[in-house]
């Protein structure tokens, strides 16, 4: 078999944090190395890599409700005017042109190194007919500010009760997923429950990843900080009746600034380290715990399918058989020394294409199955893939439901894999340690030359 290509978006991104974040361009290296045991088995195509199930960019998303107060923030904030769409999602993407661009929601859709790819798929599969309709959900925007080099900020759409449905609470769900933070505006809290209520159930589901930041908007008054406190608490007594316990608050208003809001803003590159950390390992685990497990349950049936087809094909013949001896009787031809073991020798001759045949067809309903099943559970890696690998000659005779590369040997490598990438979040732990250190004490002993 020939050698997986490395991925161009792997070479780019080793590229874009070799001076940046060391930590980072070593995990491309065991990105690297996943990606050549997922193309043995089937799973990936040559072009593909695994790297692309999660953004590289830090992301920051905006939730809100129907009031104008997270726009207006948002402009303060990147101190731009726009004019988003409010009920699109729209991805703020940094360009040094003074003026900005809109593209449309294709371009998010198209493009793996954006927060959007292949969502139009996803839509597709949970509300048949719109994934087609990915524009009018989707947009991007290109804006000349400072705030958003090297990060990228989603604008989610309003929570409008005239322009609400199933794919706007999806892409909802699908952004607080993947975002690092997440600025919760409260207005969201006080929409129609039925409105809000997936919302929130997807910040109840998240709570713990210390994403979110709760916005309370007061920028019409001027607060004292005893008035910004009574108003959090209440916030957090008020959030409290809905399962959110969690979260940092920050209070808007005439006399405030936004140095909260920067400082989360600012740490920003290493939540996205950690999430993408975190994403390789998830991607290593799923090899053991769910992919092989899928595909295995599936060779399974399929082999159950196909044994009990060609049994009924082999009763068949018995049955003639019968008839015949009852007809002429020949039961005694199988009982001498040569007829009997040439009959045998012509029967699995006869049977063994004929279960070969079955096998195949059986094995086409298991990959419409598999096809399905992989979308059920958001896999990137193609079940069916590593299942036709899997369907080799002597496998289909021999009673082998065992996938293709489930062997001692990847069970090590991945192990090995999975040592890598915690002693990578590891070192990105040791580099805020050693940050810190340093405030205090020099990286060396100005005498000796040695390192602390």
């Amino acid at each position: 078999m020939a050698d997986k290509t490395v991925s161009k978006h792997l070479i780019n991104i080793e590229k874009q944090f070799a001076s940046t974040d060391p930590v980072l361009q070593k995990a491309v290296k065991v990105f690297q190395d996943l990606d050549e045991m997922e193309f043995e088995m089937g799973l990936i195509e040559n072009d593909e890599t695994t790297a692309r199930k999660s953004s590289w960019w830090p992301l920051i998303s905006l939730v809100g409700g129907y009031s104008p107060a997270k726009s207006d923030f948002l402009n303060r904030f990147l101190e731009a005017n726009l004019h988003t769409t409010r009920h699109k999602f729209t991805v703020l993407q940094y360009t040094p042109q003074a003026t900005s661009a809109t593209l449309p929601g294709t371009a998010l859709d198209a493009d793996h190194r954006l927060p959007f790819y292949q969502i139009s798929q996803t839509i597709e599969q949970s509300i048949p007919g719109e994934g087609a309709k990915v524009n009018s959900y989707l947009e991007l925007v290109t804006v000349n500010s400072g705030k958003l080099k090297n990060k990228l900020v989603i604008d989610t759409a309003v929570l409008n009760p005239s322009a609400e449905n199933a794919a706007n609470t999806l892409l909802r769900q699908h952004v607080i997923a993947i975002s690092d933070l997440v600025l919760v505006f409260t207005d969201l809290f006080e929409a129609d429950s039925d409105l809000n209520k997936d919302s929130v159930a997807s910040i109840v589901k998240y709570q713990d990843t210390n994403k979110f930041l709760f916005v309370i908007d007061h920028s019409e008054i001027g607060l004292d900080e005893n008035k910004t406190q009574e108003i959090i608490t209440s916030w957090q007594r008020r959030l409290a009746e809905f399962g959110i316990f969690t979260g940092q608050y920050v209070v808007l208003s005439q006399n405030s600034s936004d140095s909260q809001i920067e400082q989360r803003v600012n740490n920003l590159n290493n939540d996205r380290s950690y999430r993408v950390l975190g994403a390789l390992e998830n991607s290593i685990r799923a090899i053991d715990d769910v992919i092989m497990p899928e595909v295995e349950s599936a060779l399974t049936t399929w082999k159950e399918r196909c044994n009990a087809s060609t049994l009924i094909i082999l009763s068949f013949i018995i049955m003639l058989i019968l008839f015949a001896e009852i007809a002429v009787g020949v039961l005694d031809l199988f009982f001498d020394p040569i007829i009997g073991p040439l009959f045998i020798v012509t029967l699995i001759a006869f049977l063994t294409p004929i279960h070969i045949v079955v096998s195949r067809v059986h094995a086409k309903f298991i990959i419409n199955h598999l096809h399905k099943r992989q979308k059920q559970l958001n896999l990137s890696e193609d079940l069916a893939g590593l299942f036709e690998k899997s369907l080799s000659f002597w496998r289909i005779l021999l009673p082998m439901t065992q996938p293709v590369g489930k062997t001692k040997k990847n069970r090590k490598k991945l192990n090995l894999l999975l040592e890598q990438a915690k002693d990578l979040i590891q070192a990105l732990n040791d580099q805020f340690s050693r940050s810190q250190y340093q405030e205090y004490h020099p990286p060396y002993d100005a005498q000796t030359g040695e390192e602390y």
